[in-house]
Formats: structure tokens, C-alpha cells, sequence
């Protein structure tokens, strides 16, 4: 069985900047223009049977502005007429108003339990869209950045089940054959789930592909299912289509498409519940295993060997247990015994007396280590002058323990260990995995569309975008870019909404639930001199901090951010705000 490989994220070092000063506060004034919407945009609210974190996290925060990401400062909303409109922005002080490019044939409104209609751009003249009732289009549309040879056509169109979002796609030529593969998202209710929210998060990697040029119709030939108990931060399929990369809080597995849930919880369960092979526990000198046997079991269906360091127990025919001990045993000492309950006792004599095995066989997971309460109290004896009952009781020290009073809000990450992990697609198992730790995720972003997106994690107080490149396996995530002291000053916004940077590096932004956007800008040259009076030393970079306040008091839905401008959505409006020039 292969083992998934543990990787870790190289940081590059010349990309921290360990004397970075923090942002100062710019009142230069933003361009900022507003356009009336023809007609809202085609808002979903949660129902009250989506009541958990997790619906909350795919469709009540979800972005309603959609960046094209093959052309500049292009971006798409989905209007409650059903409309696709587009804005192309040419010049800011000469803009038009969004023009339809596609309307849904279905009314959306007649789905009571629809979701959010959802679009994403797998390539420069192919697009996916669900219309949040269940149903998939896959739409050729030309090329998009050139109005006589855009046409919006559909070539695909088919009802996948239950109501999904679309998270990730991409287009597949191989040999002949054109392929579209999609990521779609669900959360579906788990009936058997006693313990948790009652809701599982469903990942479906569906391909549909058209055989040959003389065949005009695409058809559906792969799908997958992955299963998770959290909404993935991160979810993309590789460029070559070999794979797939998921950040999420919990883990991720496939499963069969025609397996029977029921079937597949009883598994889980029988497995949780399952007891232990054997139980063991230890004095200085000795081990005692105790292993349960079938009934009428008798002496000659055992064999036991003792080797120095090795052990094998057989019943009959079949091996119970067999592996490396953790340490050395007089194997010429030790013995076994079967007792009146059927149980098989092993008596083995350590080499080493008085140390402390953490398991019996090494990487055996079968196994239930007893202890015993004189055992207990003398580990905790030994363990007494690690704890106090005081907090930090003798501050006075040379170095004092930590105070956890002395933290602010925003160092607090409250969510356990998140994890990256890469599935093979053709064997579906995993295949590479991070482990985030505290690596707080925060948003992603297409650097260049033929790529996978780009991910944004919390590494201390910076904020670093990583490229993955499913092609170097040795090397799989690159470290790109740096905002410096990012990830400490976005923990302190608490009404934060929607997060983003601009695909060259050159400045971070995020919005509020309403009206206020924050801009924070990479170190530019100070064009005047200044001098840092504490140090005194001639400060040669400043990083710029600006604030827009739009004005509306509508909620924003939707954000995104090119290299020149950052789009804001609201029910009635679409606003641009001009943050770089084109030098």
C-alpha cells in the first residue's frame, strides 16, 4: 500500500522582509465609479435548513462577482432576470453599461431549493455555469475579448442531482480529444450522522468529453466523489488533469459512485467501534500482552516466537500479530500461557529495565495500552515541576513563562490544523500532504490563467502566495510573493468579508460587509527623504495603506481585484475603483 508523502512549504527568504515597518496611512484620494445595475443581482439567502458554519462558509459568503481571468479587468454577474452580464473596462472615465452576453433558459425563481448560480472560466473560449437548481452547462463561447467571434453557445446541458456551486475547471486536449473536467460542491444531509451537524460536503470531479471532431456531442464519461466533513478553502484540478489539490480544515477521501452510504457508514462505524487485537501493560521489568482467542481454542493452535527484538503470534494458520518490538527482550526468559477465559497471555522480559515503551510492536496501531494507577501517579509526579496552578507564578525569572493574558485577539486562531493535500486521479489516493499547523488560509488568486490558482496562507505575521506546479514533484508549491505583516492586520478586521490582491503582486485588498474597502500596497521608493528617529536611519521604501468608503449602504456580494482596479458588487450597483496605473 503506498503511503502519502509528507511535504512541508519551502519559504524563500529573500522574499521576507524581517525589517518591515508596517503601513502608513495614505489620504490620497481613489477614483472611484459607480454603476446603476439594470437589475439586482440574483442574491440567494440562506433557508433555515442551512443553518451550519459550512453552508455558511459555501454560499452565504459566496462571491457573486466573477473575474475573467484570460482577459484584463473583465468581470461577470448573474442578474435575477437569469442574464449573464459583462463588464470590459477600456477606459474608466468611459465606461458602459454591463451588457448580456447569456440568459439561463430555465426561471431560476421556480426552484424553491436553488442555490446561488455559479460561473467559472475554464479557458479563454470555454465556460462552466450551474443555474443553482442542479443543472450543468458547459458553453463554448469564442474568443471572449473579441466581440465579432464571441457567440455564447451551449454544447453541453444535463441535470446532476441535487443543487451544487461550481468550484474549479479546466479545458483537456489530448490526442484528439477535448475534455471539460469540473469540480461541483454540495453539502448533503447525513442521515446516520448522530454526532456531528447532520450535513456532509460532497466534492464531485465530473469529465465530459467529445470523442472525435466528427462528433458534435459531449457526453459524460468520468465521475468522481470525495468526501469531507468541511467546505474546502482551496479546491483545483491540475492543468494536465492528472489531479487534484484541497486545502481544508478536515481531511478529504473518495468514495465509490454507486456505493451505498448506508452501506459505507456501517463500515465507518463497525470500524470505530472495532475492539482492540490486544491489551498491554508494563512495570519496569516486564510486559504483559493479553490476547482474546476463539472459543475451544487449546494450546497446540498457538505458536509463539520470541526473537531478541521481534515477535510472531499465530492461531492456527493465520498470523494474529507479527513486527518489530520497540525495544530488545530476553527472548530466552519470556513466555506464554492460555488461561481458563480463552485469553493468551504473553510474558515478556525487558533488556532495558526501566524504560517506558509507547507501544509494543512499532507502527502497530491494533493494540490498547493498560495503565495502572500507581503508574499514572508517578508520571505525573515527574511531570509536577512543569505546572503550576498560578498563572505565570515567578515572572521575576530569566525566561518567564508565557502568559497567554499577554496575546491580542487577532494572534488567536481558533481552528485546528488545516491540511493541503494532492489525490492522484487515476488511482484516487492521496498522494502529498501538508500539514497547514496555524497556517491560517486566506484567499486564492489566478497569477496566470493556464496555471493552477494561487493560495494565500498566514506564516507568522506576513501573508504568502504560493504557486502550485503539479509537474515538480519534488518541489510542488513555490513561495511567489510576500505582503508583509498581512496576515496580522487582516486578523484584526473582524467585519471582513471578502479578501484579494492583484495577479502581479502589487498591492492586497479586502472589503467589509459593507461600504469599506482597505488597500494595502507593497514598499514603494519615498520620493522625499525620511528618517526613523529611533534608529536613526534614512527609511528609503514606505508600504502605503488606503481606505475607499463607498457610497451606498447595500451589502457587498461580490470582489475582485485586477492588476489596475478592484470591483465591488452590490445588490444594485457594480463599483470600480482605480488603484494603479498602467506604469
Amino acid at each position: 500500500m503506498e503511503v502519502a508523502a509528507n511535504c512541508s512549504l519551502r519559504v524563500k527568504r529573500p522574499l521576507l522582509d524581517p525589517r518591515f515597518e508596517g503601513y502608513k496611512l495614505s489620504l490620497e484620494p481613489l477614483p472611484c465609479y459607480q454603476l446603476e445595475l439594470d437589475a439586482a443581482v440574483a442574491e440567494v439567502k440562506l433557508r433555515d435548513d442551512q443553518y451550519t458554519l459550512e453552508h455558511m462558509h459555501a454560499f452565504g459568503m459566496y462571491n457573486y462577482l466573477h473575474c475573467d481571468s484570460w482577459y484584463q479587468d473583465s468581470v461577470y454577474y448573474i442578474d435575477n432576470l437569469g442574464r449573464i452580464m459583462n463588464l470590459t473596462v477600456m477606459l474608466d472615465t468611459a465606461l458602459g453599461k454591463p451588457r448580456e452576453v447569456f440568459r439561463l433558459p430555465t426561471d431560476l425563481t421556480a426552484c424553491d431549493n436553488r442555490l446561488c448560480a455559479s460561473i467559472h472560466f475554464t479557458s479563454s473560449t470555454w465556460v462552466t455555469l450551474s443555474d443553482g437548481t442542479g443543472r450543468l452547462y458547459v458553453i463554448g463561447t469564442g474568443e471572449r475579448g473579441n466581440s465579432a467571434s464571441e457567440k455564447w453557445e451551449i454544447m453541453f446541458n444535463e441535470e446532476l442531482g441535487d443543487p451544487f456551486i461550481i468550484s474549479h475547471s479546466i479545458s483537456l486536449l489530448k490526442a484528439e480529444e477535448h475534455s471539460i473536467a469540473i469540480l461541483i460542491l454540495r453539502i448533503e444531509k447525513e442521515e446516520l450522522d448522530m454526532k456531528g451537524s447532520g450535513f456532509y460536503v460532497s466534492l464531485e470531479w465530473v469529465t465530459i468529453s467529445k470523442k472525435n471532431k466528427d462528433n458534435k456531442k459531449y457526453e459524460i464519461t468520468k465521475r468522481d466523489i470525495l468526501r469531507g466533513k468541511s467546505v474546502p478553502n482551496y479546491a483545483a484540478i491540475e492543468p494536465n488533469g492528472n489531479g487534484l489539490m484541497i486545502v481544508s480544515y478536515k481531511s478529504f477521501k473518495f468514495v465509490q459512485v454507486d456505493q451505498d452510504l448506508e452501506e459505507n457508514m456501517n463500515e465507518d462505524m463497525s470500524e470505530k467501534i472495532q475492539e482492540p487485537l490486544y491489551y498491554w501493560q508494563q512495570t519496569e521489568d516486564d510486559l504483559t500482552v493479553t490476547v482474546r482467542l476463539p472459543e475451544n481454542s487449546v494450546k497446540e493452535d498457538v505458536h509463539v516466537q520470541f526473537l531478541p527484538d521481534h515477535i510472531n503470534i499465530m492461531l492456527r494458520d493465520c498470523q494474529l500479530l507479527e513486527g518489530k518490538l520497540y525495544s530488545s527482550i530476553d527472548h530466552e526468559s519470556s513466555t506464554w500461557i492460555i488461561k481458563e477465559n480463552n485469553s493468551l497471555e504473553i510474558f515478556l522480559i525487558k533488556k532495558n529495565e526501566g524504560l517506558t515503551w509507547p507501544e509494543l510492536v512499532v507502527g502497530d496501531k491494533q493494540g490498547e495500552l493498560i495503565r495502572d494507577s500507581a503508574q499514572c501517579a508517578a508520571i505525573a509526579e515527574r511531570l509536577m515541576h512543569l505546572t503550576s496552578e498560578e498563572l505565570n507564578p515567578n515572572p521575576d525569572k530569566e525566561k518567564p513563562p508565557c502568559n497567554a493574558q499577554e496575546l491580542e485577539e487577532c494572534d488567536i486562531f481558533f481552528e485546528e490544523s488545516s491540511s493541503l493535500c494532492r489525490f492522484d486521479g487515476n488511482t484516487l489516493k492521496t498522494t502529498h500532504v501538508v500539514n497547514l499547523g496555524s497556517n491560517q488560509y486566506l484567499f486564492s488568486v489566478v497569477v496566470d490563467p493556464k496555471e493552477m490558482p494561487c493560495f494565500c496562507l498566514r506564516h507568522d505575521v506576513d501573508a504568502l502566495l504560493w504557486q502550485p506546479h503539479s509537474s515538480k514533484q519534488d518541489d510542488m508549491w513555490e513561495h511567489i510573493a510576500t505582503f508583509n505583516a498581512l496576515g496580522y492586520v487582516q486578523a484584526s478586521k473582524r467585519d471582513k468579508k471578502f479578501f484579494a490582491c492583484a495577479p502581479n503582486y502589487s498591492y492586497a485588498a479586502l472589503c467589509e460587509c459593507l461600504r469599506r474597502v482597505f488597500i494595502y500596497r507593497q514598499p514603494t521608493p519615498m520620493s522625499t527623504v525620511l528618517y526613523n528617529r529611533k534608529e536613526g536611519r534614512h527609511v528609503g521604501q514606505v508600504a502605503k495603506q488606503q481606505v475607499a468608503s463607498l457610497e451606498t449602504n447595500d451589502p457587498i456580494l461580490g470582489f475582485q481585484a485586477t492588476n489596475e482596479r478592484l470591483f465591488v458588487l452590490t445588490t444594485k450597483n457594480l463599483f470600480l475603483i482605480k488603484v494603479n496605473t498602467e506604469n
